[in-house]
C-alpha cells in the first residue's frame, strides 16, 4: 500500500494538526497590520508637521504683498520727484535756465505747475493706500550757496501699513 508523502508548506511531522497551525501561524505573521496605537501616533505626527507648514505658508502669502506695495511706492514718488526737477527753477526763470534768474520769486504754489515752487504744499491720495506730499524749501545753506540759489524738493510717500518712502533732491538756479 502506498502512502501520501504529500506534506503542506510549513508542516515538519506528520501530524497535520500541528503542521497547519504551523502555516496559520507563518501566514498571520506575514499579513500584521498596524497597533491603534501606531496610528494615533502617526495621525499626531502628521497634524504636527502639517500645522507648521501651513503656519510658514500663512505667513508667506501675508508678507508677499508688501513688497509689491512699497515698489509701487517708490516708482510714485520717483515719477513724481522726476517731473518736479524737470520743471524751471521759479516762476521768472527764462526758459532752458540760463541766465540764471537775478530776482526770483519765493516760494509760492500756484495753479501752473510750472516751476518747483508750485509744488510745494502738493498732495494726492488718489491711489487707494498711497498718500504723496511734496515740500519745496530755499536749502542753498545746506550744499554752500546762497540760500535763494536752491531749493531741496522733499516727496513723500506714506503707505498704508505706516511707513514711508522719503526722497529729496536741489533745484539749483543755473
Amino acid at each position: 500500500m502506498q502512502t501520501n508523502m504529500r506534506a503542506e508548506p510549513g508542516q515538519l511531522s506528520g501530524d497535520t494538526y500541528s503542521g497547519r497551525r504551523a502555516y496559520l501561524h507563518a501566514s498571520a505573521m506575514r499579513v500584521r497590520g498596524f497597533t491603534l496605537v501606531e496610528l494615533l501616533f502617526f495621525l499626531v505626527v502628521v497634524a504636527i508637521g502639517l500645522g507648521g507648514l501651513l503656519k510658514v505658508f500663512n505667513d508667506a502669502v501675508l508678507n508677499s504683498v508688501d513688497p509689491v506695495l512699497r515698489v509701487k511706492a517708490v516708482e510714485k514718488t520717483q515719477a513724481l520727484l522726476d517731473e518736479i526737477l524737470s520743471r524751471k527753477f521759479a516762476e521768472n526763470t527764462p526758459t532752458g535756465g540760463y541766465p540764471p534768474c537775478t530776482s526770483c520769486t519765493a516760494i509760492a504754489a500756484d495753479s501752473g505747475y510750472d516751476d518747483v515752487g508750485d509744488y510745494n504744499g502738493y498732495s494726492d491720495n488718489s491711489d487707494t493706500g498711497i498718500t504723496i506730499s511734496v515740500a519745496v524749501v530755499n536749502a542753498g545753506s545746506e550744499i554752500g550757496v546762497t540760500n535763494t540759489d536752491a531749493r531741496r524738493i522733499t516727496v513723500t510717500t506714506l503707505m498704508s501699513d505706516g511707513s514711508k518712502v522719503v526722497l529729496s533732491a536741489y533745484k539749483l538756479n543755473y
